[in-house]
């Protein structure tokens, strides 16, 4: 991490969590956590922190906005977080969920592919975290194939790989008595927290190996 370098950080409600009028535009969830610890651990580098994240996206959201939210901002690090909404909506649905993965990657190669090609910016990619605090959810069935999905991306596109989702199976598998999330979904300070966390050791992980 570089002097003035700025991170931008885009998804759904998890990553906007507040922004909308707060101080700075950061919000008060994992974002603002990973700000704080930044800002305070690496001080002589003064980063930069943007969240674009919107409640409600989904990847086909995030293809509508990208050149205004990403491309044009030229950042030095893009942080992606998407996957939960594009589950969460069909989780009823009798279709076929592959057909959506299919979608799904797609669009994603393509947005990856424009950073790379526009912009000089490192790409961070998250897992998408959980639907229900139980590793057996139907919901968290179907997430799998999308974490997988966006694994491989990782590999492809050189990509810093948060494993978020992990981080919180792990979690659930220690059989907890306190929760992470609002809902099943959204996340409360503990889950923010393990969030941010995971992000960092990542995005540390990475900047020691020179990267």
């Amino acid at each position: 991490m570089k002097k003035d370098d700025v991170l931008l950080f885009i998804g759904d409600s998890i990553t906007e969590w507040g922004r909308n009028g707060s101080p700075e535009d950061i919000g008060t969830g994992y974002v603002r956590l990973i700000h704080d610890y930044l800002v305070t651990t690496y001080p002589k580098q003064k980063p930069v922190v943007l969240n674009r994240g919107v409640g409600g996206d989904q990847i086909t959201n995030l293809e509508e906005r990208w050149e205004s939210d990403v491309i044009s901002l030229q950042p030095s690090y893009v942080s992606i977080s998407i996957g939960i909404n594009d589950v969460w909506s069909r989780i009823d649905e009798d279709e076929e969920v592959q057909v959506h993965l299919r979608r799904f990657e797609s669009i994603y190669v393509d947005l990856l592919n424009q950073v790379k090609e526009k912009t000089s910016a490192k790409i961070i990619i998250m897992e998408p975290t959980i639907i229900e605090e139980d590793i057996n959810s139907k919901g968290n069935q179907k997430l799998l194939p999308y974490v997988q999905t966006i694994q491989k991306l990782a590999e492809k596109f050189d990509a810093v790989y948060v494993p978020t989702h992990q981080a919180f199976i792990d979690y659930l598998q220690s059989q907890p008595d306190y929760e992470l999330t609002n809902d099943g979904v959204h996340m409360n300070p503990a889950g923010n927290m393990l969030m941010a966390m995971t992000w960092i050791k990542a995005f540390e992980a990475d900047m020691s190996r020179g990267n």
